[in-house]
């Protein structure tokens, strides 16, 4: 099997660089999201002005978040289009706010658009860019994370927010995803790109049951020898099994984020910070009284 191990992600040295921080895997990270889109599914709306959007990211930070997440198209199932002007023009207000405030915070900039990837980085420095497409919605955005130099997370998604529930089908889950990010990686490896994360992009483009399996087997992954994010944040499933909606399923995502964590994912994408952090610090915990 190719080894893709092309960044300081091992065994021996777990960090990927962004810009001129170092981000260290030897522990679970945490990293909060910052919707800044007046439709996402939980919490769309409370994040559109330069106060709310500062105090946000203070509150991930103070609680305990490495890094902050700032989605400006929200990507829900059936979520409605959002030009790359449009998204631009949410963006960049929020991390000029953010990178005042926060100078040594980490940003990771939510997007599939190489435009906008693009336009962040020049402006601001570097940032992780974090695509729902592994690169499959912007023929550019390989091309261009080569030519930044900043780290990539690459999600699994099938076909487009618009359509990927629409009865999604695969010959072999598994087998079907890592084959995707095998092709992948190799892909953006050839633009020169080498801090990579990879996420199996929970509830983009699969059923209920695609998502259970999946959380069964993701130390599957680790053969890619990469980091591994993973967002279960109040997603629907896990109220479409447990029932209630987004307000009522914090439980049932700390319960999926301690799994994630006991099969060697490197970061919990959330919501609910302060209760992500506690997962890691009693996971950490329970680890070191194995040594």
């Amino acid at each position: 099997m190719q080894n893709y191990k092309t960044n300081c992600f091992n065994s021996d040295n777990l960090c990927i660089k962004c810009g001129d921080k170092v981000i260290n895997f030897e522990k679970p990270l945490v990293m909060g999201i910052l919707n800044l889109t007046p439709d996402s599914f939980y919490d769309g709306g409370s994040y559109l002005d330069k106060t709310a959007i500062v105090k946000r990211a203070e509150q991930i930070l103070s609680d305990g978040a490495e890094i902050i997440d700032l989605g400006a198209y929200s990507t829900r199932p059936g979520a409605a289009e959002v030009s790359t002007e449009n998204e631009i023009l949410r963006m960049m207000p929020a991390v000029d706010c953010i990178r005042k405030e926060f100078p040594n915070a980490i940003l990771s900039i939510d997007t599939f658009r190489a435009e906008v990837a693009e336009s962040v980085v020049a402006e601001f420095g570097a940032c992780i860019i974090n695509d729902i497409s592994g690169g499959t919605m912007d023929e550019k955005m390989f091309h261009t994370i080569g030519k930044l130099k900043v780290p990539y997370i690459m999600m699994h998604i099938k076909g487009t927010p618009q359509t990927m529930q629409q009865n999604p089908i695969y010959d072999h889950l598994m087998n079907d995803m890592l084959s995707f990010f095998r092709s992948q990686i190799k892909r953006l490896n050839d633009f020169g790109a080498k801090d990579i994360i990879i996420d199996p992009g929970f509830g983009f483009g699969k059923t209920l049951d695609h998502n259970y399996e999946i959380i069964a087997k993701l130390q599957n992954f680790n053969q890619l020898d990469l980091p591994v994010l993973v967002g279960f944040s109040r997603k629907s499933m896990i109220y479409k099994f447990l029932g209630g909606d987004a307000s009522s399923s914090l439980n049932g995502t700390t319960a999926l984020n301690m799994m994630a964590l006991e099969q060697g994912v490197n970061i919990l994408r959330v919501h609910d910070v302060k209760e992500a952090v506690d997962c890691v610090n009693l996971y950490s915990k329970i680890k070191s009284s194995l040594q």
